[in-house]
């Protein structure tokens, strides 16, 4: 059957509930009676959705309260509905207030009165896993059924609070396009134009990140907002809503295996919990599921990890269908999955999980606080405290300061000289004296929020399981490039954080007449920010290429000498400008009189190069990674603001290549498309005539070997030699391990030390060890005709779980390089330094690429 007439108006209650119920309550509409057609039958755009749950709250205001958080990029609002019994909600500042003081996360004693369990449900985190939402309208309705006894039994012993879109801005991506393909009927046709979302699809943000991977780094104005209110509530329950490929069932816990060492025993037990009580409603109505395979609970940073690590039960909920079921699509097996089928699985799970949690609501706020008080007086781990180095970069720092302020990890300063043993990150060594500066930020484990800072923390997650779903190293200290120290002893710190010098000091601070220059050095973020500033206000801005020394101080390779010479049209504006442009990037100005160094290069040498404002375009569209998109998009407008054209590959024929200076290539699947023949010989001739192509990742891949760039893949002679001897008999394989022996070959987010050379532009700033996250082996050569800037030696392992056979790769193996070509270049990078967002290391390794190759 090619079309059908979907069928409408059946009823929730019936396919999710364990036992058939008397009707719904008529104290508040309906979806229906309010929308105006039947839930699964058409998509809802998010502020539908909302209206709905603002009716429901004017209808019944002494059980359901709207709790706004904050708007989207695009302007949509962000918004929570919380619904309890009139007792509970009446007291609900009481409640949540109560919560944060028995953990500690709030000052006071909490009150006498009995603590209700909190039980958070997240509802579509991937915009165009738009099944979810329409569940949410389905679950709240169901929930105010006062002749329901299980509705009744979760409100009377329960807070729920309910996000109905976590990413609304996806959301309406999916569901706006979705509704202008469909007709009257849904086409269950899977090569049906409904069934093939255009890219970059409805599942990312506004800036095509991956909101349900940001939980911990925070990147995303939706991530933030929500998290800052999650902070304010810690639930002791959080469900997150999901769908997968067509062909899958429903998937619901206990999780997958690798659990993360720290999830406490009562925490694995309830996972148990929670796959029993949505088994009964699956079986009671002969849906298929299954548990315990491929979600696992490791990567931090998850919706169903992040708030396990903060003392809850977490668990995700994925159900088969996706962006591609729309209403209707026919399977594999010749069953057609309808929109209605996947609400009513989700809308099961959901009431299941908050009955769980009903029926043992003391135990859960026990347990939960239990959790707490182990953090602040016995926490877990090996290191008690942690000493980060300030060592001068206050950029980086600040950072990671930031993230933990989002994260309501708290952390302070040594105060004082002094000597202790400690564990060196970077030499992954004991250390028995270890020098602590009073500067020095000091984070202490005994504190509520340890668990999670352990695990953000610990040089290498202990993994009990190698096939994961993501990444398996996210180490803090290697992705911000801070020399940091873990003490098995108690330090704690002072809250007095040390001053530090102006951001930039007085024009004539240290002259009697007009500062002949400015200088700032070339360290991280905030050096890239502010060479993005005066650049896009034309001022001009000269790089030395030598380190120097000038009035009893050095400065490093890549600092910037921002000149009165060449920005003598900016007249009496020139100091203003420049010292509020380092006043906003948060960059400290040294203002000198003389452009005579000490050692080293005076400020007119050949070795000092001016940098020009680069017109940049980034190549996106289909076959493009949408994230690996986002990152480079997000870096340009929001954390440089700094303008960046969005190319679409497939009008690369039509470029006009005399007004782009930089070409970025994100990682891409389909290159083979957008880079034919014609459009890689009209970039080959741009480059030579001085343009500059960034290649990352798979574009790096793609590129190897071809005629005019220089990279190229290992001839892997030593294998073939090892083919040769080979044996018959090691031809066999056990096919129940394939997954196993694939595994063999991956890197799935491991960490690697580079060897960089920090003489050249591309590794300027990166000072000591440089550390990457490394997805893929691409077993690159070492340049023959370039600059091998990055590579990997003999064994720079670090963190996370690299496969036998990867691991062999990385050895002797180019990560970044540069090529010139004509008066041109191609820097090659072949790991992603803007991973997430949140890689803050690979940043400034980034701007080198773009702002200082080549000048």
């Amino acid at each position: 059957m090619k079309h059908f007439l979907l069928l409408v108006g059946l009823a929730v209650a019936s396919l999710s509930a364990p036992a058939q119920t008397t009707s719904l309550s008529t104290t508040v509409l309906s979806p229906a009676q309010f929308l105006g057609y039947s839930v699964g039958t058409r998509f809802t755009p998010h502020h539908r959705v909302l209206a709905y749950a603002e009716q429901v709250a004017r209808q019944l205001p002494n059980r359901v309260k709207l709790i706004p958080y904050g708007t989207t990029y695009e302007g949509r609002q962000l918004m929570v509905v919380a619904l309890a019994s009139e007792a509970n909600l009446t007291r609900l500042e009481e409640i949540r207030t109560n919560n944060l003081k028995r953990i500690g996360m709030l000052d006071g004693q909490p009150g006498s009165a009995a603590q209700p369990p909190i039980a958070w449900l997240s509802y579509n985190v991937h915009g165009n896993e738009a099944v979810s939402s329409e569940a949410f309208m389905d679950v709240l309705y169901r929930l105010l059924n006062t002749t329901d006894p299980v509705s009744q039994k979760i409100m009377n012993s329960t807070v729920v609070l309910l996000d109905p879109g976590l990413n609304p801005d996806g959301h309406d991506r999916y569901v706006n396009w979705y509704n202008q393909m469909m007709g009257r009927n849904g086409d269950p046709t899977p090569s049906a134009r409904e069934h093939n979302e255009p890219w970059p699809g409805g599942r990312y943000t506004h800036y095509l990140f991956d909101p349900n991977r940001d939980w911990a780094w925070q990147t995303q104005e939706v991530t933030q907002q929500r998290m800052a209110l999650y902070q304010q509530w810690m639930p002791q329950l959080h469900g997150d809503f999901h769908e997968m490929g067509v062909e899958s069932p429903y998937y619901f816990a206990p999780s997958a295996k690798p659990y993360h060492e720290d999830i406490t025993p009562f925490q694995r037990q309830f996972q148990q919990t929670i796959g029993q009580y949505c088994s009964r409603y699956f079986d009671r109505n002969g849906w298929l599921y299954y548990t315990r395979e491929r979600f696992d609970l490791f990567y931090p940073s998850y919706g169903d990890t992040y708030p396990t690590y903060n003392g809850a039960i977490g668990m995700t909920y994925e159900q088969g269908g996706s962006g591609r079921a729309g209403l209707a699509i026919e399977r594999a097996d010749g069953d057609t999955l309808t929109l209605r089928q996947r609400i009513d699985h989700h809308v099961a799970a959901s009431i299941a999980t908050l009955e769980s949690v009903a029926d043992r609501p003391a135990e859960i706020v026990k347990e939960f606080g239990a959790f707490f008080d182990k953090s602040r007086n016995t926490p877990i781990g090996a290191y008690k405290s942690y000493v980060i180095k300030s060592n001068g970069d206050a950029g980086r720092l600040k950072a990671l300061q930031q993230l933990l302020d989002r994260n309501k990890i708290s952390y302070g300063y040594a105060g004082k000289a002094q000597t202790m043993a400690g564990f060196n990150y970077v030499t992954q060594k004991n250390e028995k004296n270890m020098a602590v500066a009073a500067e020095d930020m000091v984070i202490s484990a005994y504190q509520p929020k340890s668990t999670l800072l352990k695990i953000l923390f610990e040089p290498n997650s202990a993994l009990e399981d190698s096939a994961t779903y993501d990444i398996t190293a996210w180490s803090l200290p290697y992705a911000f490039g801070l020399q940091t120290y873990g003490l098995t002893t108690r330090l704690t710190p002072v809250s007095t954080a040390p001053a530090r010098p102006a951001t930039a000091q007085p024009a004539a601070a240290s002259t009697s007449g007009p500062v002949y220059a400015y200088v700032a050095r070339w360290e991280s973020m905030p050096s890239v920010k502010l060479l993005a500033s005066l650049l896009k206000q034309k001022i001009r801005v000269r790089a030395v290429e030598k380190p120097f020394e000038l009035d009893g101080k050095t400065y490093p390779s890549g600092t910037l000498l921002i000149t009165r010479a060449g920005n003598e049209r900016l007249g009496d504006r020139f100091d203003q400008l420049v010292t509020t442009a380092a006043t906003n990037a948060d960059v400290v100005l040294t203002p000198v009189s003389t452009g005579l160094v000490t050692k080293g290069s005076d400020f007119g040498s050949d070795f000092v190069s001016g940098l020009k404002a680069p017109r940049v375009g980034l190549v996106v569209g289909d076959g493009a990674s949408p994230p690996a998109v986002g990152e480079v998009w997000h870096f340009f407008d929001q954390e440089l603001n700094y303008p960046v054209s969005l190319i679409d590959g497939n009008t690369l024929g039509n470029v006009e290549w005399n007004k782009l200076d930089v070409l970025i290539l994100p990682t891409n699947y389909n290159y083979g498309r957008f880079l034919n023949d014609k459009n890689l010989t009209a970039i080959k001739e741009w480059i030579r005539a001085g343009g500059k192509l960034i290649a990352l990742e798979r574009a790096s891949a793609f590129l190897a070997g071809k005629d005019g760039f220089g990279l190229k893949e290992k001839e892997e002679k030593e294998a073939k030699d090892k083919v040769k001897k080979a044996s018959a008999v090691d031809s066999l394989k056990v096919y129940g391990d394939r997954e196993r022996t694939a595994i063999s070959d991956e890197t799935p987010g491991s960490i690697y030390r580079v060897n960089i050379d920090t003489t050249h532009p591309l590794g300027f700033g990166l000072t000591g060890s440089y550390y990457t996250l490394v997805q893929n082996a691409y077993n690159f050569d070492f340049l023959k005709d370039g600059w091998n800037v990055g590579y990997l030696k003999g064994d720079n392992y670090v963190a996370g779980f690299s496969g036998i056979n990867a691991k062999s790769k990385l050895k002797n193996t180019l990560l970044m390089g540069v090529q010139n070509s004509g008066r041109g270049s191609i820097v090659y990078l072949a790991d992603d330094p803007l991973f997430r967002g949140f890689w803050y290391n690979g940043k400034l390794l980034f701007g080198n690429a773009v702002f200082m190759v080549g000048n």
